[in-house]
């Protein structure tokens, strides 16, 4: 009985504790959204006086020459490149380095580790894509996001092939299949769990990613998302109600992924949780 009821008032305080971080602060940036530019300075958390939802949002998407809209863009292009890289090399070479353990386990699992915790250093960085001629690029930043999410990736992909049962490689190796056809006609697809998992979250990561589009994508002809926010504030002074409008804009679509991906993302983080 003492259980039933600890883990029913566990249960009301998570409740409680989700809606104070996470429904409060959204319905904060809905309701400023809402107001006219005088009203929202006063950053209250009111209901607005007068609707201007319409107003807001036609400001907001032809602000500088409809920026906005070149941003998405820009994000989705970056978001999806990046992500099915991250897929893709971090399902391979998790694949090769649960299967094939040896000397060198220890020392990629070290890499891995590695790329996880260290943070990245933005001059050395810029200085080899300058090198390298890809400074000032989508396809050079789509680079920095792979190589920044890869390790998390091959993490989550490795846990979850360690449930994969080797019986299934062997037997494909049997049938005369080669290590390309064994991996995506036999292994990755029974990865798609995981695979959600990674698409998701790293979709999530990438369309929100603020530091390296400022780093390493300057221009307003490659800006992204999140640097729209800049549109509405200056020295002097901050359009709050078509700041917060924008804030809308750009949240809308993670938060869509997420809400309909959800039951995958814990099966996936389940799975390799297991694993």
């Amino acid at each position: 009985m003492r259980k039933r009821v600890r883990k029913y008032w566990l249960g009301v305080v998570s409740v409680l504790a989700s809606i104070v971080i996470f429904v409060i602060p959204f319905l904060f940036i809905v309701t400023t959204a809402l107001k006219s530019k005088r009203e929202a300075a006063l950053l209250d958390f009111t209901w607005p006086t007068e609707l201007h939802l319409w107003e807001n949002l036609v400001a907001v998407i032809q602000a500088r020459d409809f920026i906005l809209l070149t941003a998405f863009v820009n994000s989705t292009v970056l978001t999806v490149t990046s992500v099915a890289g991250m897929v893709v090399l971090g399902a391979m070479v998790a694949w090769v380095a649960e299967r094939r353990r040896g000397r060198w386990t220890k020392l990629i699992d070290f890499i891995v580790l590695f790329g996880l915790i260290v943070p990245p250093a933005v001059v050395p960085t810029i200085w080899v894509m300058q090198g390298l001629g890809i400074f000032k690029t989508l396809h050079g930043l789509v680079l920095i996001e792979i190589a920044f999410g890869l390790s998390f990736s091959i993490l989550l992909f490795r846990a979850f092939i360690a449930t994969v049962p080797k019986e299934l490689d062997e037997a494909a190796v049997l049938d005369g299949a080669g290590p390309l056809r064994l991996f995506f006609q036999v292994v990755f697809p029974l990865l798609r769990p995981v695979i959600i998992t990674v698409i998701v979250v790293q979709s999530v990561v990438v369309f929100n990613d603020f530091t390296n589009p400022l780093y390493f994508l300057p221009g307003d002809e490659n800006a992204t998302v999140q640097l729209t926010l800049f549109n509405f504030q200056d020295q002097f002074d901050t359009q709050w109600n078509l700041l917060f409008m924008n804030i809308l804009l750009i949240t809308i679509p993670p938060l869509v992924m997420f809400l309909f991906f959800n039951r995958q993302i814990v099966a996936g983080m389940a799975g390799a949780v297991k694993g």
